[in-house]
Protein backbone atom coordinates (compact mmCIF):
# COMPACT_ATOMS: atom_id res chain seq x y z
CA UNK A 1 0.00 0.00 0.00
CA UNK A 2 1.62 3.22 -1.06
CA UNK A 3 2.27 6.28 1.39
CA UNK A 4 -1.08 8.30 -0.15
CA UNK A 5 -3.31 5.45 0.01
CA UNK A 6 -2.65 4.93 3.58
CA UNK A 7 -3.57 9.49 3.77
CA UNK A 8 -6.60 8.45 1.67
CA UNK A 9 -7.52 5.52 4.01
CA UNK A 10 -7.64 7.43 6.90
CA UNK A 11 -9.18 10.61 5.02
CA UNK A 12 -11.77 8.38 4.13
CA UNK A 13 -12.53 6.62 7.93
CA UNK A 14 -12.44 10.38 9.32
CA UNK A 15 -14.96 11.45 7.06
CA UNK A 16 -17.44 8.62 7.70
CA UNK A 17 -16.34 8.74 11.74
CA UNK A 18 -18.06 12.24 11.67
CA UNK A 19 -21.13 11.48 9.15
CA UNK A 20 -19.94 13.08 5.91
CA UNK A 21 -21.23 11.77 2.72
CA UNK A 22 -20.86 11.46 -0.67
CA UNK A 23 -17.60 10.79 -0.17
CA UNK A 24 -15.30 10.67 -4.18
CA UNK A 25 -11.82 10.00 -4.32
CA UNK A 26 -10.42 11.52 -7.78
CA UNK A 27 -6.93 10.23 -8.89
CA UNK A 28 -6.04 13.34 -10.87
CA UNK A 29 -2.53 12.56 -10.75
CA UNK A 30 -2.68 12.60 -14.80
CA UNK A 31 -4.29 15.91 -15.34
CA UNK A 32 -2.35 18.39 -12.46
CA UNK A 33 1.13 18.11 -11.06
CA UNK A 34 -0.50 20.18 -8.03
CA UNK A 35 -1.74 16.76 -6.11
CA UNK A 36 -2.89 12.97 -7.00
CA UNK A 37 -5.81 12.90 -5.60
CA UNK A 38 -8.94 15.12 -4.58
CA UNK A 39 -11.03 14.04 -1.97
CA UNK A 40 -14.41 15.43 -2.33
CA UNK A 41 -17.06 14.89 1.17
CA UNK A 42 -20.29 16.59 1.59
CA UNK A 43 -21.75 17.66 5.62
CA UNK A 44 -25.21 18.93 6.30
CA UNK A 45 -24.58 22.26 7.79
CA UNK A 46 -21.67 24.58 8.51
CA UNK A 47 -20.94 22.91 11.75
CA UNK A 48 -20.79 19.78 10.09
CA UNK A 49 -18.29 20.54 7.71
CA UNK A 50 -15.79 22.06 10.16
CA UNK A 51 -16.52 19.07 12.53
CA UNK A 52 -15.19 16.79 9.64
CA UNK A 53 -12.37 18.89 8.88
CA UNK A 54 -11.12 18.98 12.27
CA UNK A 55 -11.25 15.17 12.47
CA UNK A 56 -9.89 14.61 9.54
CA UNK A 57 -6.98 16.63 10.97
CA UNK A 58 -7.03 15.33 14.78
CA UNK A 59 -6.74 11.68 12.53
CA UNK A 60 -4.20 12.71 10.43
CA UNK A 61 -2.18 13.96 13.37
CA UNK A 62 -2.34 11.10 14.97
CA UNK A 63 -1.42 8.73 12.77
CA UNK A 64 1.60 10.78 11.87
CA UNK A 65 0.80 12.99 8.76
CA UNK A 66 0.93 16.11 10.47
CA UNK A 67 2.38 18.08 7.60
CA UNK A 68 -0.60 19.72 6.36
CA UNK A 69 0.72 22.40 3.94
CA UNK A 70 -3.03 24.60 4.43
CA UNK A 71 -6.33 24.74 5.43
CA UNK A 72 -8.81 27.13 3.76
CA UNK A 73 -12.65 28.50 4.55
CA UNK A 74 -12.67 27.00 8.31
CA UNK A 75 -14.52 29.45 9.08
CA UNK A 76 -17.37 30.10 7.30
CA UNK A 77 -17.68 26.20 7.59
CA UNK A 78 -19.11 26.24 3.71
CA UNK A 79 -16.40 24.99 1.69
CA UNK A 80 -12.98 23.77 3.54
CA UNK A 81 -9.99 23.05 1.60
CA UNK A 82 -7.59 20.87 3.58
CA UNK A 83 -4.10 20.66 1.70
CA UNK A 84 -2.14 17.47 2.63
CA UNK A 85 0.17 18.19 -0.84
CA UNK A 86 -0.01 14.75 -1.95
CA UNK A 87 -3.89 14.54 -1.77
CA UNK A 88 -6.47 17.80 -1.73
CA UNK A 89 -9.08 17.51 0.75
CA UNK A 90 -12.48 19.65 -0.40
CA UNK A 91 -15.60 19.00 2.51
CA UNK A 92 -18.29 21.15 1.54
CA UNK A 93 -21.94 22.18 2.57
CA UNK A 94 -24.44 20.42 0.68
CA UNK A 95 -25.52 23.63 -1.17
CA UNK A 96 -21.86 25.05 -2.13
CA UNK A 97 -21.16 21.18 -3.18
CA UNK A 98 -24.21 21.36 -6.09
CA UNK A 99 -23.33 24.43 -6.98
CA UNK A 100 -19.42 23.94 -7.44
CA UNK A 101 -19.52 20.59 -8.96
CA UNK A 102 -15.84 19.66 -8.30
CA UNK A 103 -16.44 16.20 -10.10
CA UNK A 104 -18.31 17.75 -13.50
CA UNK A 105 -15.18 20.09 -13.99
CA UNK A 106 -12.55 16.99 -13.63
CA UNK A 107 -14.40 14.67 -15.43
CA UNK A 108 -14.57 17.44 -18.14
CA UNK A 109 -10.81 17.74 -18.32
CA UNK A 110 -10.04 14.52 -18.41
CA UNK A 111 -12.08 13.92 -21.17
Amino acid sequence: MSESDKKLSVITKAIDDKKGFDVKVLDVSHLTPIAEYFVIASGNSSTQVMAIADEIESQMFLAGYDKMSNMEGYHSGRWILIDYNDIIVHVFHKDERDFYNLERLWTRIDN
